[in-house]
């Protein structure tokens, strides 16, 4: 028998393996548009604007999401917070996509009680089920301690935006695996500062980043689905 611990790390792997069939691949959730615009086209441009994402987007959004359910915060009240901050169109239809996907796989491999009632409410169109919320319900239920939950959801959607960055811009895989190695202290700020921010934080997002996103639903050809 594994022990507990053992039991979760091995879980949380599996959660945030780059090969979980969530459709992140499908999705730049902004950087192509600065790509069209020739602003992000090297391994330090993306560099760049990948700080600039982990460091606002994913840090005021999707880890305080995860830090407040953990917290004791309602689903329900999150799932409408991040609904309505998540502005631009196609980002927050991927967060829904993805976070549907990400609860289909939880209630096969993974399902418990709290997973189920999330589910229902997106079934009967109570909420929306953003990825964010899928994956912190799924940790908790396994007993993931919350910071290694944010970290770990964290470097995973790192990871899956610089594959993305390496086939887009391209890059060469070997300049992927430096910006992940780069990513990891910020990855650590950014769950340290997760965990001082307040409710008023929440969703406090650079308007360059929003703009872009905006922008890419009007981008005349693109690889990405946001």
């Amino acid at each position: 028998m594994l022990n507990t611990r053992t039991d979760y790390q091995l879980a949380l792997r599996q959660l945030t393996d780059s090969s979980l069939p969530t459709g992140a691949f499908a999705h730049s959730l902004g950087f192509e548009t600065y790509i069209e615009r020739g602003i992000v086209f090297d391994e330090e441009s993306f560099g760049v604007w990948l700080a600039a994402f982990l460091g606002q987007q994913l840090t005021y959004s999707d880890a305080l999401a995860i830090r407040f359910l953990y917290e004791g915060v309602p689903v329900l009240e999150l799932d409408g917070l991040l609904t309505a901050q998540l502005l631009p169109r196609q980002v927050r239809e991927a967060s829904v996509k993805m976070g549907g996907r990400l609860m289909e796989i939880g209630a096969e491999v993974f399902p418990s009680e709290e997973l189920e009632a999330y589910r229902a409410m997106v079934s009967g169109r109570r909420a929306a089920g953003h990825q964010p919320l899928a994956f912190a319900v799924v940790a908790r239920s396994l007993g993931v301690p919350q910071a290694e939950a944010i970290a770990a959801y964290l470097f995973a959607a790192v990871t899956s935006l610089t594959q993305n960055a390496v086939r887009a811009i391209p890059l060469g895989q070997a300049a992927g695996q430096r910006l992940l190695r780069n990513a990891h202290d910020a990855v650590a700020v950014a769950v340290e500062r997760a965990a001082r921010l307040t409710p008023d934080d929440f969703g406090a997002v650079s308007p360059g980043l929003e703009i872009s996103q905006m922008r890419h639903e009007r981008q005349r050809a693109r690889m990405f689905m946001s």
